[in-house]
């Protein structure tokens, strides 16, 4: 995670330098580095969806909650993997928006 956390940032900084130094290598090294980000982020969701999958088998199987209470475990922990599912859409929106922002630059 602080990796990423880096290279999103990183991405970010490398982008604005190059808008400002009007710089076409930077702003695409700025993409470049956000690009791997989502890439990281998509790799990444089905282990996030197994995770929660893996932690409710684990609390049926040591019965560690109820039985009615197994429904809302399992609420929970799918909202929980859905955050990564928000995460991915927003990062794709938001290199969807970097990307259209270059080429308005370009005219």
């Amino acid at each position: 995670i602080p990796i990423t956390q880096f290279g999103s940032y990183a991405g970010y900084f490398v982008l604005v330098l190059g808008l400002i130094l009007s710089s076409r290598p930077l702003v695409y090294g700025g993409i470049l580095l956000f690009s791997l980000i989502v890439l990281f982020q998509f790799v990444t969701l089905p282990v996030e969806f197994d995770a929660s999958h893996r932690a409710l088998k684990t609390l049926d199987a040591y019965h560690m909650l109820d039985d009615d209470e197994i429904g809302s475990a399992r609420k929970v922990l799918t909202a929980a993997a859905m955050t990564y599912v928000a995460s991915l859409v927003s990062s794709i929106l938001q290199l969807v928006r970097l990307l259209g922002l270059v080429d308005r630059r370009k005219d």
